[in-house]
This record gives C-alpha cells, sequence and structure tokens, in this order.
C-alpha cells in the first residue's frame, strides 16, 4: 500500500505541473528546439515511442529518467544511435549510465541533430538595409544548422519497485553564427506492479526556458506522458511485451502510442508501433477547414540481436520508421551493459 501511495503522489505532481503549464502557448509551430521532439534509439521508436514504463536502459534517458535506474547485480551501461532523417538531416546520440552503491544511477547523455553545407543565398536581397543587416558574413557560400543537446540523470530505486529519476539538460541551437540555448529538467517515475511484468510510468519533459533568437522567444516543447507495459508471455523460448503511453505535448492533442516486442530465445527481437491521433491536429471545433497535418510519421518496426558475453551484454537494434511524402527513416543503436 505504502508503494501505491507513493506512486499516486507521484503522478499527482506530475498533472499538477502539465495543468499549470496547460495556460502557457499552445499553438501548434510555435514551439522551439522541435528537434527534442525526434525519438532517439532504435529499439523505442520501433516500439511506436511507447516507452515511458520501460526500465533497465540507458537509451530511456532521452524518455524518462526513471528508466535507467540500474539494479543490484548490474553496474553499467552505454548506447550509441545513429539516425538518418530526411532532408539530409543527422541525428546522433550516446548515453552511459553507471549504478553508485546506496547511491542511484548517474548517466551523462548527448544528442546532436542538423546538417552541413546549405547555400546561403545571401545575395538574394542585396538592396534590402533591414535583411542585409541579417546578413553578418557576406563572404560565405553556405552556412551549417546544428542542434545540440547536454544531459545529466540521476535515477534510485526508492523501493524494489518504484524508481523514480530526474535530467537536467542544456540546449543549444545554432543557424549559420547565430545561437540560442536554454536549459530544462525532466521528471519521471515508473512503478512495478509485480505481477506479469506489468509497470506504469509518467513523465514530464522539458520544463524550462525559452529559447531566444532576435529577440523572439520560443517555448521549449513541453510534453507529458503517462504509460503502461505488461508482458503476458515470459520463459526460455520467448517473451511478449505490450505498451501503451498517453502522451500530451503542449502544442498538440491527446497522443497514444502503442508498441509491442516478441523476443525469441533471448536472442532476438522483433517490434512494431503506432501512433494514434499523431497525423492530423483541429481547432476545437472554431473553423469548418478540415484537420492539419503536424507530423508526417507513420507506423514504425524494427528488430534487435542479443548476445551475452562473459557477463557484457551486447545489443544491436534496428528501427525503421514509415513517412508520408519524404523518405523513409532509418536508425541504428548499439549498446552494452556490464554486470
Amino acid at each position: 500500500m505504502r508503494h501505491i501511495q507513493i506512486l499516486a503522489a507521484v503522478l499527482l505532481a506530475a498533472f499538477v505541473l502539465a495543468d499549470v503549464t496547460e495556460a502557457q502557448n499552445r499553438k501548434a509551430g510555435l514551439n522551439g528546439a522541435a528537434f527534442l521532439k525526434i525519438g532517439v534509439g532504435a529499439r523505442q521508436v520501433g516500439l511506436g515511442s511507447a516507452v515511458t514504463s520501460l526500465t533497465d536502459d540507458v537509451t530511456n534517458m532521452f524518455w524518462n529518467p526513471a528508466g535507467i535506474a540500474l539494479k543490484e547485480g548490474e553496474m553499467l551501461q552505454a548506447s550509441f544511435t545513429y539516425n538518418k532523417w530526411f532532408a539530409d538531416l543527422t541525428q546522433n546520440a550516446a548515453a552511459v549510465s553507471y549504478r553508485l552503491e546506496d547511491i542511484g544511477t548517474i548517466g551523462v547523455g548527448f544528442m546532436s541533430f542538423g546538417v552541413s553545407g546549405i547555400p546561403s543565398d545571401r545575395d538574394l536581397y542585396p538592396d534590402n538595409p533591414d535583411l542585409a543587416a541579417l546578413q553578418i558574413d557576406q563572404s560565405s557560400g553556405d552556412y551549417d544548422y546544428l542542434d545540440l543537446l547536454l544531459m545529466a540523470t540521476y535515477s534510485r530505486y526508492i523501493t524494489d519497485r518504484l524508481s523514480l529519476g530526474v535530467s537536467f539538460k542544456y540546449i543549444s541551437e545554432k543557424i549559420d553564427d547565430q545561437t540560442a540555448s536554454a536549459v530544462a529538467f525532466d521528471f519521471g517515475s515508473v512503478y512495478d506492479i509485480g505481477v506479469l511484468g506489468w509497470k506504469i510510468g509518467a513523465r514530464l519533459n522539458n520544463l524550462g526556458g525559452d529559447l531566444t533568437f532576435y529577440d523572439f522567444p520560443a517555448a521549449l516543447p513541453l510534453t507529458f506522458s503517462i504509460g503502461t507495459s505488461i508482458v503476458p508471455i515470459d520463459n526460455d523460448m520467448s517473451r511478449f511485451m505490450i505498451a501503451l503511453d498517453g502522451v500530451k505535448p503542449q502544442d498538440g492533442l491527446q497522443y497514444y502510442f502503442l508498441g509491442g516486442e516478441f523476443t525469441l530465445m533471448k536472442l532476438v527481437s522483433v517490434r512494431g508501433g503506432y501512433k494514434f491521433n499523431y497525423s492530423g491536429m483541429d481547432d476545437g471545433g472554431n473553423s469548418t477547414r478540415d484537420a492539419i497535418n503536424t507530423t508526417v510519421e507513420n507506423w514504425s518496426a524494427g528488430a534487435g540481436f542479443m548476445v551475452d558475453l562473459s557477463g557484457l551484454n551486447v545489443r544491436v537494434d534496428y528501427g525503421y520508421t514509415d513517412m508520408d511524402l519524404v523518405d523513409v527513416v532509418h536508425r541504428v543503436s548499439v549498446s552494452v551493459g556490464l554486470k
């Protein structure tokens, strides 16, 4: 009963925070640091991003900080993800976690997203003094765009079933020679019911200040999520998990993420996922126009291969995301765990 009370308090606090921020800007497209919405991890994306209740995975640092807590007998985890996004954009992410006895699990991570060599076209407005003032370097024929996330995470099992976590995030966006930065926090919890691997979790992401370019502030993509996962089949031959998340972004409708994972003989996994209500937005009935598409993402799928080498667990995962109008997206992740 005490465990349930603790979890209820955590969930209530998260709901209160989400409700308080509801009064802030909710208009789609006006949030900054949009790269924070792009999923990290081939396994996570292959599951349709239904990962709020997942644990024992350092890549969950980018989703729910409570999900990186290591148990007794686990020492270290590390992961790296490469994502070839469309329009020649590239995402790279890495995370490392380490368990300190009687203290908890600490972790650090980074994520970069961007593209180089964009044609500058700086001579399009040579006679406009206002636009010319923004063209600082007239000699350059191209420029770079780079988003950067640096984060530090602390997570701990408060009881043998309840883990809590918090992340501090430094966020930077650089376009040509203009840079904006902000800091933010993530908060999360995961509770293990104790039956059929049933877990429930909650997370609040990107609670922080604005990014400001040319005195124009843009709010970070604040997101609140609750999720659950269950493992109805779990034996030496096979394991099947299904997960469901309810996700409420500050600038969007309520989304529902569904994913499933089947693992054979603890060696090979296949995954699939879908995001419901994720491809459109209306204005609450104030207009007769059709719903506005807010994403080009469709369904996702993936696979993974795992091997245990004398206490060193190695896993390679692949994730596939189907897209409308643009190229499909491929992700590859490599992770290692040391006992």
